[in-house]
Formats: structure tokens, C-alpha cells, sequence
């Protein structure tokens, strides 16, 4: 009898024990619930600040700012064609690519060139005019190193590249130099030998196609195009003028440029 009475209150225990559980989970549900709640109003809090902020007007000034810097109206660049590359892109260049033309053209990222043109101006600008040669044996580039050459005071050879002349002491026009500026790495090759062969730093023009061994500074953008060189040797005259302080008129862009005022930007 004794017996029956015990199984009978272990039972009643466990049935306690049981509908007690359901209960105890019951308040942890409802209390991670209520800290769920709790969590979710905070960061609708947060959207809602997010959604106050205007991000165009953040985003806008920069923008603006970003235009004001630049040498040149990007239209200019356009239309100068300073950001057609070639159809080949070596490992050396590909960092200054933006895309492909539908016809296989590389493009530059034009913002980068401006960026890469004040580098170059300002390094450029280191070295006195009298210990600067350049360098420019691809015909387009002529009139623009002509007048860079006059507006600047800094030597220059076109059509071809005296060998040796800053290397052999022995020649009657050797001469020295502490920057040699060439225009295409590949045409001006002997010029780039001579300048690595004693130690020289090269400042030089690098389109897609070329490759940049032996050049200290590279300035980015389109060597084969009289127009694009033309606004190259523009902006260097006008910054180098600037920046050496000289007493010199910086010559106007048409004086780089033929018919610049009718050209059109390419489509």
C-alpha cells in the first residue's frame, strides 16, 4: 500500500515537472522576443537618421571640387585625343587603362592623366632648362617640341638622335645633361640607353603600347597624335613656366595645336 502511494506521488511530480517546463520555455521565448523588439527599434532608429542625410549633397562638392583641380575641361582632353590609346596594352601600362573601345582602342582613364601631367610637371620642374634634353623623332610630335623647346629654353633634337652625345667625352658636341625627356620609349630608344647607361633619369611619354624599363617618371597618354602631343607639351610649358617662375609669356594653346578652335571632340 505504502508502496502505491509513493508511485503515485512520483508520478504527480513528474507531471508537475512536465507542465512546468512548457511554461519556463515559454517566458525565455517571450524574453529574447522582447529583446528582438527591443534591437529592431534601434536600428529602425538608425535607418531613419541614415535617410535624413542627403548623400547627393555630400557627394556633389567633391565632385565639383574634383572639376575645378583639373589643368583642363575634360572636353579638352577629349578633344585633343589625349586618351586614345592603341589597340595593344602592355603589363607595364595597363594600370592607366580605363576600357576598350568597340574597336579595340584602349582608352586612359582621363582623370589619371591630368593627375599624371601635374607629376610630371612637377618633376620636370626640378632640373634648370640647361640640363634638360629632349627628345622627339616621330614627326607628330615636331611642332609642340619646337615650341616647348623656345617657350622654355630647354634643348631639343627632332628627326634624329645624335648617338653618344651625352656618353662619349670624345665628340665635339658631347654634352651633359641631368634629365633626358623623350616622347615614345620605343622610337627614342637610343636616347633611353644613353641616359640609363650613365645613370641619367628619364621623363618620358608612354602611350599603351609602350614599355616603361629605364624611365624614372611616366607621363600617361596618346604619343601618336599631333593634337595630343600638342596639348601634352602645352600644359607642360604653361606648368613648368609657372613653377620655375620664369619671365617668360606662356604661349597660347594654338600656337601647340593647329585649327585648335575647330576641332571637334571624337565621338
Amino acid at each position: 500500500m505504502a508502496k502505491a502511494k509513493k508511485t503515485e506521488v512520483s508520478k504527480t511530480e513528474e507531471k508537475e515537472v512536465a507542465e512546468a517546463k512548457p511554461v519556463s520555455e515559454l517566458e525565455d521565448k517571450k524574453a529574447k522576443l522582447a529583446k528582438l523588439l527591443e534591437k529592431a527599434k534601434k536600428l529602425e532608429k538608425t535607418v531613419e537618421d541614415i535617410k535624413d542625410i542627403d548623400l547627393k549633397k555630400k557627394v556633389k562638392p567633391e565632385e565639383e571640387e574634383e572639376k575645378k583641380v583639373m589643368l583642363v575641361p575634360i572636353e579638352d582632353y577629349l578633344k585633343a585625343s589625349i586618351h586614345l590609346g592603341t589597340r595593344v596594352i602592355t603589363p607595364d601600362m595597363r594600370s592607366y587603362v580605363y576600357r576598350r573601345r568597340a574597336d579595340g582602342l584602349a582608352v586612359f582613364n582621363t582623370s589619371l592623366l591630368d593627375e599624371k601631367i601635374k607629376e610630371g610637371a612637377e618633376y620636370l620642374a626640378k632640373f634648370a632648362p640647361e640640363n634638360i634634353i629632349l627628345v622627339g623623332k616621330r614627326e607628330s610630335c615636331w611642332k609642340a617640341v619646337n615650341r616647348f623647346a623656345e617657350a622654355t629654353g630647354i634643348r631639343v633634337f627632332t628627326k634624329k638622335y645624335p648617338a653618344g652625345i651625352i656618353t662619349n667625352t670624345n665628340l665635339e658636341n658631347f654634352t651633359e645633361a641631368e634629365l633626358i625627356f623623350i616622347c615614345d620609349p620605343w622610337l627614342d630608344k637610343n636616347a633611353l640607353q644613353d641616359a640609363n647607361r650613365i645613370n641619367v633619369p628619364v621623363l618620358s611619354i608612354c602611350d599603351t603600347n609602350n614599355f616603361t624599363q629605364g624611365i624614372a617618371k611616366i607621363v600617361p597618354g596618346n604619343n601618336k597624335s599631333a593634337k595630343s602631343m600638342g596639348m601634352i607639351f602645352y600644359l607642360l610649358t604653361k606648368l613648368y613656366i609657372e613653377m620655375r617662375k620664369m619671365d617668360v609669356p606662356i604661349p597660347p594653346i594654338q600656337e601647340f595645336v593647329e585649327d585648335w578652335d575647330t576641332l571637334q571632340p571624337p565621338k
